[in-house]
């Protein structure tokens, strides 16, 4: 069908039925059934073309248009809009463009709009950029004209409707069996855990496979931009949204914010899905203060990087010596993981470190485990994630809960 007679098709629905009033969806797909069996040119569409086409008009006008088919879609991870006619997915780990388009630049900015009015966001000339969420907890991001120059651009990123536990991880050879005990151990006895990697490498998922070692009887607080993780495994979970400033610019509540108002709430932990600027400082002197067992991620391309984007992101909101930062490092993070995205697509966790205090005005990173390749095999990459021999230095945080510790060669996990 040519997107001139499915602009006449909405056009007749709308005219003979009050599709933005109360009217409920059963009586709006009727309405819709009874439009394509009058039409006389849609008499020869045999009877699966005529239910994708009650479907693809009711979403038009009451999902998200020609995405809904897409957000739908489990096997597709990431929707990326360009422009109204310039869409592309991310489906098994392979980008490809799709023939879908938009009717209009209006209709895909109507479509913007519904986004984000459901989470109370605002997105418009003034304020052109904006993070929020769908319903099913997808991530948006959000950039209009005229910081976009092709028109709306829009980036859904999916997440399983399930989180995916550490065990998945395993069978998908993100991790082995081996560190993923000893993150289960480190994890239960409170150390701080730093996710670092690059766009898509997958730290997202691999918090919420982490957050699921954390005891059920403790209250976490977690910290968002936008709430995307899924933490299941805790009765007592309280989740925070950052909120962007209204149209008189008030209003607004940075992850800042949040992170000192959650040292008022109790926290056993505190888990904040993602650092990027002066926050930093207060999320390490959450660490300082007595909050064990806290976790956060950040963009970095190696452990060693993350270390120094840190310093960045503090020093960017306080004015402290270089030498107090790192101290503020080296006494928060007792250990970094980080994942990349390798050349074959898969994601995998490539290096796990451990901090061990300050060497020259340094911070110190002893690695415990790295990805080691041996080779590819029909395009997938060979390699493990293998102990580096190195032992774990700091126990103390074991032996205060209790665990016994084995050399991570034979680590089996605590006893």
């Amino acid at each position: 069908m040519n997107d001139e007679l499915f602009r006449a098709l909405r056009s007749d629905i709308r005219s003979g039925l009050d599709v933005t009033s109360s009217v409920g969806n059963g009586e709006l797909i009727s309405h819709i059934e009874k439009t394509i069996f009058e039409r006389e040119e849609l008499r020869s569409l045999t009877a699966q073309e005529k239910r994708s086409l009650v479907r693809r008009l009711f979403d038009s006008f009451r999902g998200l248009d020609v995405l809904q088919p897409l957000v739908d879609n489990p096997a597709i991870s990431e929707i990326m809009i360009n422009s109204h006619e310039d869409i592309f997915v991310e489906e098994e780990g392979e980008i490809r463009r799709l023939s879908l388009a938009f009717e209009s630049a209006d209709r895909l900015e109507d479509i913007i709009q519904i986004v984000v009015s459901d989470v109370n966001r605002v997105v418009n000339e003034s304020s052109p950029i904006v993070d929020a969420r769908l319903k099913d907890g997808s991530r948006v991001n959000i950039v209009l004209p005229p910081v976009a120059l092709k028109g709306p651009a829009m980036t859904i990123r999916k997440f399983p409707e399930s989180p995916m536990t550490m065990d998945d991880l395993v069978r998908r050879e993100a991790i082995s069996q081996e560190a993923a005990d000893l993150l289960k151990t480190l994890a239960a006895a409170k150390y701080n855990i730093f996710i670092s990697g690059g766009t898509g490498s997958g730290k997202t998922t691999f918090l919420n496979a982490l957050s699921q070692f954390i005891p059920p009887q403790e209250r976490v607080i977690t910290i968002e931009d936008s709430a995307e993780l899924q933490i299941v495994t805790v009765p007592n979970l309280v989740s925070l949204e950052t909120r962007n400033a209204n149209t008189e610019g008030r209003g607004e509540i940075t992850i800042r914010d949040l992170i000192r108002s959650s040292l008022r709430m109790r926290p056993n932990r505190i888990v904040v899905g993602e650092v990027r600027g002066a926050e930093a400082l207060d999320m390490l002197q959450a660490m300082n203060t007595g909050h064990d067992g806290s976790l956060s991620t950040g963009h970095a391309n190696s452990a060693r990087d993350m270390v120094s984007r840190l310093e960045t992101m503090v020093l960017s909101g306080a004015d402290l010596p270089v030498a107090v930062v790192r101290q503020q490092i080296s006494s928060a993070i007792d250990i970094f993981v980080h994942l990349a995205r390798l050349r074959d697509r898969s994601r995998r966790v490539t290096e796990i470190s451990e901090v061990v205090g300050l060497n020259d005005g340094e911070v110190q990173l002893n690695p415990l485990y790295e990805f080691r390749e041996t080779g590819e095999s029909e395009g997938r990459l060979r390699g493990a994630l293998e102990a580096s021999g190195n032992p774990l230095r700091h126990t103390e945080k074991l032996a205060m809960a209790g665990m016994a510790f084995t050399p991570l060669s034979r680590y089996e996990g605590p006893v």
